[in-house]
């Protein structure tokens, strides 16, 4: 800012002369000023357009993240499924090979082995097993149709991408032939015909 001009009030007409030359420099300064305002204006714009671009960014990396979320979730049901399946598989496999062992136990000279004991016990094990395994299918079912549905939904308000489809559950097939097997080896074991009589 310019100083105030020391003024000889004496002469009148110089006085003012000076206090003129003041005001143009005031005036030359308040432009200075003004033009430095709207250099800081511009430069608030630009920070505030790259911080709408780096929102955007985020914005998009949080919709990726949402949406490799749910096939993570999706890989966790598949490997539940895993789980009740192995549990299932030793079960129907051990009730099968009870029921196999103390059959071929009940025809040797000397062991009182009652006749239905070792079917009795094995086909209990291997329904057991068929049970846990239907129970697991169902909720494996269930559970992806909601996440499934989740997703659309999710996808259809625009919050994540939905460019990655769900592939067929190989679990779930493996699982469901799993099941096809302990019923026949539960049928064969109770009325003892093919394919495991």
């Amino acid at each position: 800012m310019p100083p105030v001009p020391t003024v000889d009030k004496s002469n009148s007409d110089m006085a003012s002369v000076e206090y003129s030359a003041y005001r143009t420099e005031l005036s030359h300064h308040r432009t200075g000023l003004s033009d430095h305002r709207t250099d800081l204006s511009e430069y608030r714009t630009d920070l505030s357009m790259h911080r709408t671009d780096l929102s955007t960014e985020r914005t998009e990396m949080s919709m990726r993240r949402t949406g490799m979320s749910f096939q993570r979730t999706r890989l966790s049901a598949e490997r539940t499924l895993m789980s009740v399946i192995r549990t299932s598989l030793s079960l129907i496999g051990f009730g099968f090979t009870i029921y196999q062992v103390f059959a071929k136990l009940v025809d040797v000279p000397g062991v009182k082995l009652g006749s239905e004991a070792p079917r009795n016990f094995g086909v209990s094990l291997v329904a057991l097993g068929i049970a846990m395994l239907v129970l697991g299918i169902v909720y494996h079912v269930n559970y992806m149709k909601e996440l499934r549905a989740e997703r659309s939904a999710m996808t259809g308000d625009g919050l994540i991408h939905g460019e990655s489809r769900y592939p067929l559950s190989f679990t779930l097939l493996t699982a469901l032939a799993l099941l096809v097997l302990g019923l026949l080896a539960i049928v064969s074991m109770v009325f003892g015909i093919a394919p495991f009589g």
